[in-house]
């Protein structure tokens, strides 16, 4: 298959996620705000359809579809909680929008095959400016499950296939990685964005770090020792958060110990789930998720551990030691099947840690790609000689503050936009992404 039809492939893969995921919907579902830090999900829908406009229309010199739409649709100008009063597209103008945009960009497409394996054109060289498109529709379709997963019972079901399990535990709870120098980022993925670029040689010294994400039974170990109450856990920044907020227990996660016995097997005794509104057992052996930074943070330190920086989980996901070179994923070069990793949203939560033994990095690492993201300690800063390409808005003006680096995607990621550089950000109070972690420590 050519680069041109493996990219209309793509563009039609997530398409057609997209629609699946809101066809079940009612107007009335797609048009409400579930939640004032999430965008009407048919703001998404129509936003992606200016994006693909902006960039595989308008940007390579064709005329556009909806310019008129450029200003509703701008992330920038307007913010989640206001979006409702704009004046948007209903949800048959939205996907009229969608379909008329596609078939713009497919006919541009055809016509610019010719200077996609070649030429001077940095968005094309590669298919780049489709890739990022690609990537954009699919990231928005995990930011529209992280709404849904914020709607009012009795909430969406989405089709699933049923959680995979392990065959047995991991033999080992964590795993050394030897210290020394190894490339972190990237010049060669193609269509990676421009904040994992350039690659780059970091030193970094022996580490441990945990086999598997931390899982719901050691959370809730955490929990009940008193980890919500414990001032000594959590960060200046971090108890003043827990305590404006309120928090005592990951997003989803419900107290029931009268019904601790109807939980079965496998479940967490008392501790029950709110999953896209539906009430089930929590999973003793599935990652933990939707906990903020500073809740991974404070249950880290309460191990005795800390977070793995940013270099360090990368080391661990992409370093071959015995080899000395980088893998594209912790198993190695070849794309992600669903015998490597929970990805592509086939099961709508993280399967248990240790059911993809397949995915194995090189140093023993289990789930460093899919189930949950990862936090880790690193803020999101550029790394030495990045470029902003192609638009500032993308990474650059989100350098510096006080967002923090997450790694690995999650179940919702489809495998077109992960791989062992992808950089995720987020604000350290964030707990509708689908977020986890896992800890290190020093070897000394």
């Amino acid at each position: 298959m050519g680069l041109t039809e493996d990219i209309a492939v793509h563009l039609g893969r997530s398409r057609c996620r997209t629609l699946a995921l809101l066809d079940p919907l009612s107007e009335d579902a797609l048009w409400r705000q579930h939640s004032p830090i999430m965008s009407p999900l048919v703001w998404d829908l129509a936003h992606i359809g200016n994006y693909e406009d902006l960039w595989l229309v308008r940007a390579l010199g064709e005329p556009g579809v909806g310019v008129d739409y450029d200003d509703l649709y701008d992330a920038f100008r307007h913010p989640r909680r206001e979006r409702t009063s704009l004046p948007l597209l209903r949800p048959v103008q939205a996907r009229t929008y969608l379909a008329d945009v596609r078939a713009r960009a497919l006919d541009v497409l055809a016509r610019a095959s010719a200077r996609l394996d070649g030429g001077d054109d940095p968005l094309l060289a590669g298919g780049f400016v489709h890739g990022m498109v690609v990537q954009h529709e699919h990231q928005h379709d995990e930011t529209m499950l992280a709404t849904l997963q914020l709607m009012a019972a009795p909430g969406y079901r989405p089709l699933s296939r049923p959680t995979p399990t392990a065959d047995a535990p991991p033999t080992a709870t964590e795993v050394v990685v030897p210290g020394g120098p190894f490339v972190m980022g990237t010049d060669t993925e193609p269509w990676a964005y421009d904040n994992e670029r350039p690659a780059h040689v970091v030193d970094v010294a022996a580490f441990f770090i945990d086999t598997t994400p931390i899982t719901n039974a050691t959370y809730a170990a955490f929990v009940a020792d008193g980890g919500y109450d414990e001032r000594r856990w959590w960060s200046e920044a971090g108890w003043a958060w827990r305590v404006e907020a309120d928090l005592t227990a990951p997003m989803t996660w419900r107290r029931d110990d009268a019904n601790a016995s109807a939980s079965g097997p496998g479940a967490t005794a008392g501790w029950w789930r709110d999953r896209f509104g539906w009430i089930e057992p929590l999973p003793a052996d599935e990652p933990v998720q939707h906990v903020c930074w500073y809740e991974a943070d404070a249950c880290a330190r309460w191990l005795g551990r800390r977070l793995p920086t940013e270099a360090e989980w990368e080391k661990a996901a992409s370093w071959d030691p015995a080899l000395g070179v980088k893998r594209r994923y912790p198993w190695g070069d070849d794309d992600p099947t669903p015998a490597m990793a929970n990805l592509g949203q086939r099961h709508t939560g993280p399967a248990a840690v240790g059911a993809y033994p397949a995915g194995a990095s090189a140093v023993g690492c289990l789930g460093l790609i899919g189930d949950v993201w990862e936090w880790t300690s690193s803020g999101f800063d550029p790394y030495p000689g990045t470029v902003a390409f192609p638009y500032r808005e993308y990474s650059e003006v989100f350098y510096g503050g006080d967002y923090k680096v997450l790694r690995g995607g999650s179940w919702a990621v489809d495998p077109t936009a992960v791989r062992n550089t992808f950089r995720n950000w987020d604000h350290p109070i964030r707990r509708q992404i689908f977020a986890g972690f896992r800890t290190a420590r020093d070897t000394d």
